[in-house]
């Protein structure tokens, strides 16, 4: 268990997660983002939550995967992948900020900042020089809390998913430059 602070913590998610993992996100999920699927985001949960693909997840050597806990109840996950690189970003150290999702009754408590804070220290004490990720271009609120944040926009892609509503398929890739520990 890592402590964020006195009622956030992350728990590493073992294959035998799989499951609660699984229902965590069957609830998360579609209070965020169910408008955008055709239907309801059924296939997303069931395609990137499953057993399968969550083992596949687990065994990327340099990923980590958590359970986001707040006030010791599951309300998240939070995973990152070291080395990834942003096509078209200079060649630094960088650091992919793959997942991070929050059940919707706890925003507004800085969980997410925390999170991000955490992460951003962890890097620069390994000597990673800038984090990444995508962000949904029709979830604004997601969109405003990273450019608050301090990240900026790079460049975009667009998601394949048939099932996904065509108009909001687009991602914007984002970066946060970080600079060096001062002590």
């Amino acid at each position: 268990m890592i402590t964020i602070s006195e009622n956030i913590q992350l728990k590493p998610i073992l294959a035998s997660d799989s499951e609660t993992l699984f229902r965590l996100m069957k609830e998360v999920y579609p209070l965020a983002y169910s408008h955008f699927w055709v239907d309801k985001g059924d296939w997303y949960v069931k395609s990137q939550y499953s057993k399968e693909n969550i083992l596949k997840e687990l065994s990327i050597e340099k990923a980590a995967y958590f359970f986001v806990l707040y006030n010791d109840e599951i309300i998240g996950n939070f995973r990152f992948v070291w080395d990834e690189k942003l096509v078209g970003l200079s060649e630094e150290k960088q650091l992919k900020l793959h997942r991070i999702y929050l059940h919707q009754k706890t925003q507004g408590k800085g969980i997410g900042k925390m999170l991000l804070f955490w992460l951003e220290e962890k890097a620069k004490q390994k000597g990673y020089k800038i984090i990444w990720l995508d962000t949904m271009d029709e979830q604004p609120q997601a969109f405003e809390f990273y450019k608050k944040m301090g990240y900026t926009y790079h460049s975009h892609t667009f998601l394949p998913f048939d099932l996904l509503h065509k108009e909001v398929r687009k991602m914007s890739q984002v970066f946060k430059k970080l600079d060096e520990i001062t002590h």
